[in-house]
């Protein structure tokens, strides 16, 4: 390449482009930055969000964090210079962190997805896999996997070159080179579309088996006359479940195939038809990644709330939600607990018992975004089907007794 005001040379473009690209790099970098500095603030603020399945949520918050603090103010001071001026090893340097942080977060969401598919559908699994650990040890094959990918340039399968308007950096996506396209196929394939279809068939399946679970609750009710609290709490709890699931796979589509898609047209052969614009807004959404998760993790879940509303004065407001939430819950524990009282003078205490257990601590189960009863496995492990399977012991046990 041409070498000019820097490493290499500057596009021509107005000097307004480079100035609008660095105003939204800022405002990505900063609220990517303090967002999951919030999130690991209140991990290490509150023992009880300390659990294994925090431990992946936790996890996603230091690449994120460290992917918003190493590529935004480089970023934005080479829009302001419009040019990269770091030399080349400063563009290796800022590609491979980019590259490593990157990869490691989409490898994050894939292990989450992973871990809420095994709790929800597979319990008894759960028990080993959520152990502090296991845990560990999966957080660490993560940031081995991506550390693999982001050193490959490094050790000569492609390289590091400055993309867009030449304010950031990445792979060398667009010279036609056996190395370049091999590696692009293989990123694109094992880093985006291969996690991206695990995802979709984890909460496809959690879906499913919400579902299921929520037709098995309703059978119920209708056969032991219990409660509309609990068809209720099930309805809630499946669209809670989706939503997540809608909302998970639609950022993760929005920030990445941007950038996916430019690469497999380079790598297809058909890179002179992009411009520096095209090459350098998918490369910005991108980076925006960085602020998506902390809200959708961390920020909406209570514990995370009532932490940060205690710890961080400006951030009060917060709790508003959670004593709403507690006070809907507490209602409807009190409505189903004089149901169960009612019902006590009719000679069915055992039953309702179980069913009133069934509905505080298996519902719950699923009521969270990160499923916090994980912590006690001996009580997750207990699926609706095998309780709905002791109740009709039970019923059958009922006119044995009462012959007897």
């Amino acid at each position: 390449m041409n070498v000019e005001h820097g490493f290499y040379r500057q596009v021509a473009v107005q000097d307004h482009v480079h100035y609008t690209v660095a105003f939204f790099v800022l405002v990505i970098g900063t609220v990517g930055v303090t967002g999951n500095a919030l999130v690991m603030y209140a991990f290490f603020c509150n023992k009880k969000l300390q659990t294994p399945p925090n431990f992946f949520i936790m996890n996603l918050a230091v690449s994120d964090f460290l992917m918003a603090i190493t590529q935004s103010p480089i970023f934005f001071i080479n829009s302001l210079y419009k040019g990269w001026i770091f030399g080349e090893a400063g563009c290796k340097i800022y590609a491979f962190c980019g590259a490593w942080f990157g990869i490691a977060s989409m490898i994050n969401l894939l292990t989450i997805a992973i871990d809420r598919y095994i709790v929800i559908t597979k319990p008894l699994q759960a028990i080993q896999w959520t152990s502090k650990k296991r845990t560990c040890i999966y957080i660490a094959l993560v940031w081995l996997y991506s550390l693999a990918w982001s050193l490959a340039p490094l050790l000569g399968w492609s390289s590091y070159i400055p993309e867009g308007l030449m304010t950031s950096c990445t792979w060398d996506y667009m010279t036609s080179t056996p190395a370049n396209k091999s590696y692009t196929l293989m990123l694109c394939c094992f880093v985006f579309f291969v996690p991206l279809g695990i995802i979709s068939y984890c909460y496809l399946c959690m879906f499913l088996a919400i579902r299921h679970t929520s037709r098995d609750v309703e059978k119920l009710g209708s056969q032991r006359r219990k409660s509309a609290i609990i068809q209720q709490q099930s309805i809630k709890t499946e669209w809670k479940l989706a939503k997540i699931a809608f909302v998970v796979i639609i950022v993760f589509v929005l920030s990445w195939s941007p950038y996916a898609c430019v690469t497999l047209i380079a790598w297809a052969g058909y890179g002179s038809i992009l411009d520096p614009y095209s090459k350098t807004v998918p490369a910005v959404i991108a980076k925006a990644s960085a602020i998506y998760n902390p809200f959708i993790y961390a920020i909406i879940h209570s514990k995370y709330r009532n932490t940060l509303a205690e710890k961080v004065p400006c951030l009060h407001f917060l709790s508003q939600a959670t004593r709403r939430e507690c006070i809907s819950v507490s209602q409807s524990e009190s409505s189903l607990r004089d149901s169960m009282l009612r019902r006590h003078s009719s000679g069915c205490k055992p039953m309702f018992h179980r069913v009133m257990s069934m509905s505080t601590t298996d519902t719950h189960i699923w009521s969270d975004v990160e499923l916090d009863p994980i912590s006690h496995p001996r009580q997750a492990s207990y699926s609706l089907r095998a309780l709905k399977d002791k109740e009709y012991k039970s019923v059958t046990t009922l006119p044995e007794e009462k012959g007897s």
